[in-house]
């Protein structure tokens, strides 16, 4: 598990299966879904809930929150600093128009984590990062059904961002375990999935397999 102290998250604690919350209006049923993931092997959890209003994505949250900590893995929310903040989650992630990392840094502080959707363009994580952000997502690497109408990225966006970029990275979009073999050897740290994961009968099974596979540096972040 990764160790979390003193509300602070290394970088590092960005690497395997990123999971993403599905849009679950039922809290019980949300819990029992994300308490699976993390039992195969979820090393990331990011709440998301488009379908959820305020109150909902706040008792949803503060449950997530609880239990994250019992798994010893770090909360991402999803768009929403106040939020974050509000239930001391352990970083954001922001998309194109969800403010700026100077912003969302003066809200959480420095222990706490920030990540960019820099979607197919390598200028907006060359941004983030002299911004501050922790670490950089792309794609989308296949069809989504999640977000359909998406911007297309290809691994050598990877390489590229591998080479030039110090933070870890990200893969999102249509990611399966059958196709992300080529995301694996381009260079990204995590596998960012919500459908591969909380769309199947077998989340457990489905999450173990993701964990599984070789991800660069994910022995350096086991304790």
């Amino acid at each position: 598990m990764v160790k979390i102290e003193s509300g602070r998250v290394s970088q590092q604690v960005i690497s395997g299966l990123y999971a993403i919350t599905p849009d679950e209006t039922d809290t019980a049923e949300l819990l029992r879904k994300v308490r699976l993931a993390l039992l195969g092997g979820a090393r990331v959890l990011q709440y998301r809930n488009k379908a959820a209003d305020a109150a909902m994505r706040l008792e949803q949250a503060w449950a997530l929150r609880e239990l994250t900590h019992e798994f010893s893995v770090p909360l991402i929310i999803n768009d929403d600093v106040m939020l974050a903040r509000q239930v001391d989650a352990d970083g954001v992630h922001l998309g194109g128009e969800d403010g700026s990392v100077a912003a969302a840094r003066a809200v959480l502080g420095n222990g706490k984590l920030i990540g960019v959707s820099c979607y197919n363009r390598m200028a907006l994580a060359h941004v983030a990062v002299r911004q501050g952000a922790d670490y950089v997502a792309f794609g989308s690497f296949f069809a989504s059904t999640v977000k359909p109408d998406a911007v297309a990225a290809s691994p050598d966006l990877l390489r590229q961002a591998r080479r030039e970029i110090a933070v870890p990275l990200v893969a999102i979009g249509g990611i399966t375990v059958h196709n992300c073999a080529p995301l694996l050897e381009a260079g990204a740290d995590a596998l960012a999935v919500i459908s591969a994961v909380f769309g199947v009968t077998d989340i457990q099974n489905a999450a173990r397999q993701f964990a599984n596979l070789n991800y660069p540096e994910i022995s350096s972040i086991d304790s």
